[in-house]
Order: C-alpha cells, then sequence, then structure tokens
C-alpha cells in the first residue's frame, strides 16, 4: 500500500523564506510555458501546411515536434519541483501560486504572483485569486 503524504501547511514566514526558491521556478516556469505556447503554434501551422509548402522537411519537423516534447517535460519537471515543496501552481502563464496554511483553525491559501516583491495576500480556498485580501489583516494566520 502506498504511503499517504502528509500535506504541509505554511506560516506566512515560513512561505516567505521559501519565496526566493520559488521565485526562481516560478520564473522558469513562466518563461517555458510562454515559449511552448509559440512553438506549438508554430508547430499547428508547420504541421497543417509546413512540408507540403516546403517550408520544413519532414526529419525537421520531427525535430522540432522532439524539441517541443523536451521542453514539455522540464516543465513538468519544475511543476514537480513545486509540487515537491508543498507549493501549488494555480496558473503557468501568470505564475500564480499558492501556499497551503491555516487560519483560525481552516485552511487558507496564502498567495504570491510571478512579479510581486514579497508574499502579501491570502484567500479562502474556495476564493481563489479574486478573493484575495492583504496578508497583514490576517497576522495570525497559522
Amino acid at each position: 500500500m502506498a504511503k499517504r503524504k502528509t500535506r504541509k501547511f505554511f506560516t506566512p514566514a515560513e512561505a516567505s523564506r521559501m519565496l526566493p526558491l520559488v521565485r526562481r521556478i516560478v520564473g522558469d516556469i513562466v518563461d517555458l510555458s510562454a515559449a511552448l505556447a509559440d512553438r506549438e503554434a508554430r508547430l499547428t501551422r508547420l504541421r497543417k501546411d509546413g512540408v507540403a509548402m516546403g517550408l520544413i522537411t519532414g526529419p525537421q519537423l520531427e525535430e522540432e515536434e522532439a524539441a517541443y516534447g523536451r521542453e514539455v517535460e522540464r516543465l513538468q519537471e519544475y511543476v514537480a519541483e513545486l509540487t515537491q515543496l508543498g507549493v501549488e501552481l494555480k496558473d503557468m502563464r501568470m505564475g500564480l501560486i499558492d501556499f497551503p496554511g491555516r487560519m483560525d483553525g481552516r485552511e487558507v491559501c496564502l498567495c504570491w504572483k510571478h512579479g510581486e516583491p514579497e508574499l502579501a495576500w491570502w484567500h479562502e480556498v474556495d476564493a481563489g485569486y479574486r478573493g484575495r485580501q492583504p496578508l497583514q489583516v490576517a497576522a495570525e494566520v497559522k
């Protein structure tokens, strides 16, 4: 029987200490996600007419597809790194992540978005990004 992993809950201080590492990983995810979207759009065009129109040879198209696959695997590795840390990726293009936390005995999300200088937001589990509230109000998050 597989051993069930206990979910990690972060205090704001713990999440803030981890933020430099998370910031680097999320930055890689945002950059790679954008590059993959561009590559996917290009591959879609090339798959449709590229070989027939002489824009690319069959072997070149295969190499482009293989490179795309390698980048997808790399993106999955970055996401797995966050998961191992106990951090939840919510939107890879925005670079939105949640650190699970607790407040007044209930589960909440400590929320950070790529480009923000520090961890400054939280929201109820079911509220999502639009329900973000300033973390100062939630000084009792534990």
